[in-house]
């Protein structure tokens, strides 16, 4: 017995060949019609990034075959016609049926309403000295006739009257029938007869204007042409002019209003001339607020930009640890650094506000520095007085006894010297007298 007899295996090396089972052959893609093959190689027969557009949405091609197209000499009658005049075309018939309807032309037939008039409207609202009636018939006739083509009526006008007058007549007449004719003149005054009559001399001196500019030579163009051109800088000029005084109007108000704040600060200012550092700032003019000379020339630029530049003119003569501070107190007081509706007169306001802080600013430094000057003053008093010794700090000591000579370059003092030179209790106690020494003795080979 073995292992294959416990496993229940059997004994035979080999299991007999199983049969293999065919495996489903994969549907193959057939490449579409109009695909090149590397095309389709590299996209897989996968689908298009555009969308495509069905066979069946697309227009049918149509069926020539089954139709018989041929072309007629046929006759036809228009409907703009009034006399029926038959004439003759060609037409394209389709399997021998000939095209029904009017003239396909006939549409563009447009005709204009020529208001007719009777003998009680005409006595009543239609005489004109300057005007019989034999012409106002004939003139309503061409006007029917031609369309209202007055270079036309003119032309056939028995009559010496020019376009303009033809004109004149002619929209004179209707209006005056318009207006009877309505139960009320509100009825018509959308009509561009009533709304704009003719105003016959303007159109005279249209005429005549375009007359004289046809007929100007190279010359004459060009030397109206430099006139235009200058007439136009000059304007701009003007215009540019009024808009930097109207905006340089509202900041020199704001000037004069802080005149009164300033005027103290620098008041102080001249008393502490001589004790003050070169580094304290000078408080704004009016001069740093004006409108700066790039806004000047524009007609037209947004006021948050020009609050921007007319708070860098204020603050120039400012540090940067001045305009920290007054942003800062800016925030601290619940105001926007820029105003979020910034109208001509909260620009006003905030750029005054700016003015005060820094004014504030200003006077807080000055009182510092005169508070230090107090306080140097209190101290030299003390030394003045002899009875009372000075009051010396432990720097100063420290610092006295160092000597001048002791520099870089100078020698070192014994530790002898350094005791006698070195100060007393007291600076206005007076020195000690010098020690005698005693002579050395000869020696035999100094004899």
């Amino acid at each position: 017995m073995d292992a294959k007899d416990i496993l229940g295996l059997p004994k035979n090396p080999f299991p007999a060949t199983q049969e293999k089972k065919p495996r489903p052959q994969k549907e193959t893609q057939r490449k579409p019609d109009g695909v090149h093959r590397e095309v389709y190689a590299l996209t897989g027969g996968m689908a298009p990034l555009m969308p495509t557009i069905e066979v069946s949405h697309l227009k049918k091609r149509q069926n020539t075959e089954k139709e018989k197209i041929s072309w007629q000499w046929l006759p036809f009658t228009s409907s703009a016609r009034t006399d029926n005049l038959q004439l003759y075309h060609w037409v394209r018939v389709v399997n021998g049926v000939p095209p029904t309807g009017d003239y396909s032309f006939a549409k563009y037939n447009k005709s204009v309403d020529v208001v007719k008039y009777t003998d009680e409207e005409y006595k009543k609202h239609l005489t004109d000295p300057m005007w019989s009636r034999e012409e106002t018939d004939q003139l309503f006739d061409f006007c029917e006739q031609f369309d209202l083509r007055f270079v036309i009526v003119a032309d056939r006008f028995p009559y010496p009257r020019t376009v303009e007058e033809l004109k004149n007549r002619y929209y004179s007449v209707t209006r005056a029938l318009l207006l009877a004719r309505a139960s009320s003149p509100g009825d018509v005054s959308g009509n561009p007869i009533v709304k704009e009559p003719y105003n016959m001399n303007h159109e005279v001196e249209r005429k005549r204007a375009l007359s004289v500019v046809l007929s100007q030579t190279k010359q004459q163009e060009q030397r109206d042409a430099e006139i235009l051109a200058e007439a136009k800088h000059i304007m701009e000029s003007r215009m540019a002019s009024k808009s930097a005084e109207d905006v340089e109007l509202p900041v020199n108000q704001i000037g004069n209003e802080g005149s009164e704040a300033t005027a103290h600060a620098e008041s102080i200012s001249l008393l502490n001339t001589n004790h003050l550092s070169s580094s304290t700032a000078a408080p704004p003019t009016a001069e740093c607020t004006s409108t700066p000379a790039s806004l000047r020339m524009l007609r037209v630029y947004l006021r948050t930009h020009a609050l921007e530049q007319m708070v860098q003119a204020a603050n120039s003569s400012a540090g940067l640890r001045t305009i920290k501070r007054v942003d800062q107190t800016l925030q601290d007081l619940g105001v926007h650094l820029k105003p979020k509706v910034p109208t001509k007169s909260v620009c006003a306001e905030h750029l005054e506000l700016r003015k005060e802080i820094l004014t504030l600013l200003n006077l807080q430094k000055q009182l510092q520095n005169r508070e230090a000057e107090a306080s140097v003053n209190r101290d030299n008093s003390y030394a003045e007085t002899p009875s009372t010794p000075k009051r010396s700090y432990r720097g100063d000591v420290e610092r006295s006894l160092i000597p001048d000579s002791a520099g870089f370059g100078g020698d070192r003092m014994g530790k002898r010297d350094h005791k006698r030179k070195a100060p007393g209790r007291f600076t206005d106690a007076p020195p000690s007298p010098p020690q005698s020494k005693r002579p050395r003795k000869l020696k035999s080979s100094d004899g």
